[in-house]
Order: structure tokens, then sequence, then C-alpha cells
């Protein structure tokens, strides 16, 4: 068996596979748990009501995590002149026009974000192909296509995230590391759950939080209370 089958299975020993847990007693379960020699990503799952082949029960957004996200952001900026300018002096990684469209185009990828202006966004969409099953095409319900570039750069680098329902209605948001202190975990995860709400469809009727989870990168998925979740106060 590898190390990491053993891992894993320390793990799952461990965890309560039929009991909802609250978030608090989850994070200090999955902080307790046999550790491998990195610091794990720690992810919270959300199961959604919608229909998601329903054009009008879209949810998608992005949040700004108070506490950050333990990794560091590699930005690109899609802008021209002036706009490009402001990219640079905010901390993008990359900045460029017509030169990174043509480098994306042939299959370059080395950055989380791509924010772009929204005079650029007619060339930008031809990269749909490229960027659109890596999740990294613009958006404005994303706050990635905008004029306002040196507060989507700051953002971003500071630790927004991106999410979106899939095709089964979940959304899957990565909230900070392991070795985060409970407390910024929850914070980050309250400011999800904030977004998650206010991304409900308008036209949405019915139960819309079904279930949740959160686990680490190896780690078994806990399921959480979600009445908890559903009456937190965010």
């Amino acid at each position: 068996m590898s190390e990491r089958s053993k891992l894993y299975k320390a793990r799952f020993s461990k965890v309560n596979a039929e009991k909802k847990y609250s978030l608090s007693e989850a994070i200090k379960l999955l902080k307790d748990l046999p550790k491998p020699k990195f610091d794990e990503t720690v992810d919270i799952v959300f199961r959604l009501g919608i229909d998601p082949k329903q054009s009008d029960q879209t949810v998608r957004g992005a949040v700004s995590l108070p506490k950050g996200t333990g990794k560091k952001v590699r930005v690109a900026v899609i802008a021209e002149a002036d706009k490009a300018n402001d990219a640079k002096s905010a901390g993008a990684d990359f900045v460029g026009m017509e030169d990174m469209i043509e480098k994306i185009k042939g299959g370059w990828l080395d950055f989380d974000v791509l924010i772009a202006t929204p005079s650029a966004m007619n060339q930008v969409r031809t990269l749909g192909k490229v960027l659109g099953p890596k999740g990294l095409m613009p958006n404005p319900k994303t706050g990635t296509v905008t004029d306002q570039i040196a507060n989507a750069v700051k953002e971003a680098k500071a630790g927004r995230v991106e999410f979106r329902a899939d095709k089964g209605a979940c959304v899957h948001v990565p909230v900070g590391k392991l070795s985060f202190t409970v407390d910024d975990l929850l914070e980050n995860i309250k400011a999800v759950i904030a977004a998650l709400i206010r991304a409900k469809p308008a036209t949405f009727k019915g139960v819309y939080l079904l279930s949740a989870s959160i686990s680490a990168t190896m780690s078994p998925g806990l399921k959480l209370d979600i009445n908890e979740i559903s009456t937190m106060k965010v």
C-alpha cells in the first residue's frame, strides 16, 4: 500500500461518514487528522436545488476571501495604454494585448486569473475554446471584465475566488489552507456562503441549499449540517 493510500485510510478511520458536522467541528477534525508533508487546500462543496439546464437558474459569482487563499495568485491582464499601466502598478504578473492573445492561442496558460477591459473583450472572446474549458474566460459577473483594472488586480491578488454551479448543480470553492486558524477558515467560509446566497437566481423557487461538505486535499469529505449553514448570520 502506498504512503498516500495509508494516509487516506488512517484519515478515513477517524471520520463518521453518516454524521453531519457543524462547521467549526468539521474544521477542527480536518486539522486533527494525520498530516501529509504539504499544506493542504480546504474546499467546501454545496449542492443546490437549482436546475442547471435552465438558463435563468445559472449560479455564478466571485468573492474576496477576507483571510486570503493562502496561495500566490498569478494574474494576467489584457488591456491597452493607461489600463495596462494601471495593471502593472497594481501588481499584475502579466500584462499585454495582441501579444498576450497570441500567446494564449498558442496554449500559454501560466496564470490563475485573467482580467480584461470591456474594450478588449471582442478579441478576448476569440479565446473561448482555450479559456472556457479551464474556467479562465473573463466575465463581468465575476468582476474580471472591468475598467477598474487596478481594483480587480488587487482583489485577485488578495484572495478573490470565483464559483460556478456545474452540471450537477454543485458549487466547489477553495476557502483557504489547512494551516489557517479555525476562525480564519470560518470567516472565509461565511464570506463564500454570503456570496452564494447573493447569487441565488431571482426566478428560483424552492430550497436553495440542499447539502454541503468540506474536505482537505487528501481527506475524505465531511458532511455538514445544512441547517446551521442555512440559518447562519453572514
